[in-house]
C-alpha cells in the first residue's frame, strides 16, 4: 500500500448539490384537484404537489453513504457496526456500489452453493484491496441487504483470492441470544468452521478463479486486523482532506 494515493471519489465520497429551481425544472407539475371557491378565498395558496415536496427538502443535500457515514461504534474493534450486503442462504452476490452507496447485484454465484451466514462489511475501515473490511456474521436468521447490525469479532479467516490477500472477520451477532456469548472462534463447532472454509474454497471454482483459505486465527488476530483497517481508513481520509 506504500506510495499509493487514493482520492475521495474512489471511496464514493461525492457531494450532491442541487437547487430547488433545478429540481423543479426536472419534475413536471403534478395536477391537483380544482380549488373550490372557499379554498380560493384562503390566504394560504395551495402549491402544486411537486413544489410542496421540494419545499420540505434542504437546499444542499449530501447522499448518505453506509461506508463513510455510519459510525463503526464505540466498542470497536471488539464490537462494531456491520452493514449486511448478503443475507444468509442467498445465492445472489450483492455488494456495495462505492460511488452511490447503494447495494447492487454483482452476480449470481456460478457454483451450486449459498452464503452460509450473513456477509457484509465494517464501515470506516479500509483494506489493502481498497475495499472495507469483510465480515461473516453468524446468527440465527438471515438479514436483508442494506441493514446494519452490531457484530462481535471472534476470529479471523486468512484468505488469498486470485493471489491477493482478502481476509475475512468471523463474528457473531452481538444481539442474538443464541450466539452473543461466544468470544473466540475455537468455541464454535468444528463442523461449522469446515462449512465456512468449504464455501469460500468452492464458491468461485466455476468461474475458474482460485481461492485459498488458511487456518482460522483467534479473536486477538481479528481485533488487530480491524484496528489496522480503521487506521488505514483514517490515514487516507486525512490525506485526501489535505489535498
Amino acid at each position: 500500500m506504500h506510495g499509493r494515493r487514493l482520492g475521495m471519489e474512489q471511496f464514493g465520497c461525492k457531494e450532491i448539490s442541487i437547487s430547488f429551481s433545478e429540481l423543479a425544472a426536472m419534475t413536471p407539475p403534478i395536477e391537483t384537484p380544482k380549488e373550490t371557491h372557499d379554498s380560493q378565498q384562503s390566504s394560504h395558496a395551495i402549491l402544486p404537489l411537486n413544489e410542496r415536496i421540494l419545499s420540505s427538502m434542504s437546499r444542499r443535500a449530501v447522499a448518505a453513504h453506509p461506508w463513510h457515514d455510519l459510525e463503526i461504534g464505540p466498542g470497536a474493534p471488539v464490537i462494531f457496526n456491520c452493514v449486511v450486503e448478503i443475507g444468509k442462504g442467498s445465492k445472489v452476490k450483492y455488494e456495495l456500489d462505492k460511488k452511490t452507496g447503494l447495494i447492487m447485484v454483482d452476480r449470481v454465484l456460478y457454483s451450486s452453493v449459498v452464503y452460509p451466514h450473513n456477509y457484509g462489511f465494517i464501515p470506516r475501515t479500509l483494506c489493502e484491496d481498497s475495499d472495507p473490511m469483510d465480515v461473516l456474521v453468524i446468527m440465527q436468521e438471515p438479514v436483508l441487504p442494506g441493514c446494519f447490525l452490531r457484530a462481535k469479532a471472534i476470529g479471523l479467516m486468512p484468505m488469498i483470492d486470485q493471489g491477493e490477500k482478502d481476509d475475512k472477520i468471523i463474528a457473531v451477532c452481538a444481539d442474538d441470544p443464541e450466539y452473543r456469548h461466544y468470544t473466540d472462534i475455537k468455541e464454535l463447532p468444528p463442523h461449522r468452521l469446515a462449512e465456512i472454509r468449504r464455501f469460500f474454497e468452492d464458491y468461485k471454482k466455476n468461474e475458474n478463479k482460485e481461492v485459498a483459505v488458511e487456518d482460522f486465527l483467534p479473536a486477538k488476530a481479528a481485533y488487530d486486523a480491524i484496528k489496522y483497517s480503521m487506521d488505514l481508513y483514517a490515514s487516507y481520509i486525512v490525506e485526501s482532506l489535505r489535498r
